[in-house]
């Protein structure tokens, strides 16, 4: 019997802005084994009563359409949305990366910031922290670039998107 691949999907739900939402959210994925990759929250309306998670996770495609499912039956759940499947979409991630160097690694580190366009926004004479923004891919590449000059620590914020065009989704 052949298993349907694993596609990345990134949903928008739409919730009411109230205690208890996002552990509803989070634990129906836990109690179904389902891996959250990324998770960012965020107030979306004027009078503070919606909120919009945003939530990265793997499957095949039976098992994102139960996801949204299960999801859309939840209570506090005004829309779900699945930006993969909808087609034209915005990703973007950020990301805080602490490099230690001096000398030739401070320099590479410096160069290879300039590449990404990551901008310096703590400086010391030992260290850096940069400043990342771009898609997954391009804060992964960048990451694994400066493990070799010296990378400390990383914190990241997880994925924001928002479909493409004049329509609110």
């Amino acid at each position: 019997m052949k298993t349907a691949p694993s596609e990345r999907h990134t949903l928008s739900i739409l919730v009411d802005n109230e205690a208890g939402v996002l552990a509803r959210i989070v634990g129906l994925f836990s109690a179904r084994g389902y891996n959250i990759d990324s998770l960012t929250v965020a107030d979306v309306s004027g009078d503070h009563a919606v909120s919009r998670i945003t939530v990265v996770t793997s499957g095949p495609p039976a098992v994102i359409e139960q996801i949204m499912a299960q999801l859309d039956r939840l209570v506090p759940v005004h829309r779900v949305l699945d930006l993969t499947a909808l087609g034209p979409h915005v990703e973007r991630e950020m990301a805080l990366v602490k490099v230690a160097g001096v000398g030739d690694k401070r320099v590479e580190a410096l160069r290879l910031a300039d590449i990404f366009r990551a901008r310096p926004v703590d400086t010391t004479t030992q260290s850096f922290v940069f400043e990342i923004s771009g898609s997954t891919e391009k804060v992964n590449q960048f990451v694994e670039l400066m493990r070799e000059v010296g990378l400390v620590e990383v914190a990241r914020t997880g994925v924001v998107a928002i479909a493409r065009g004049k329509e609110a989704v």
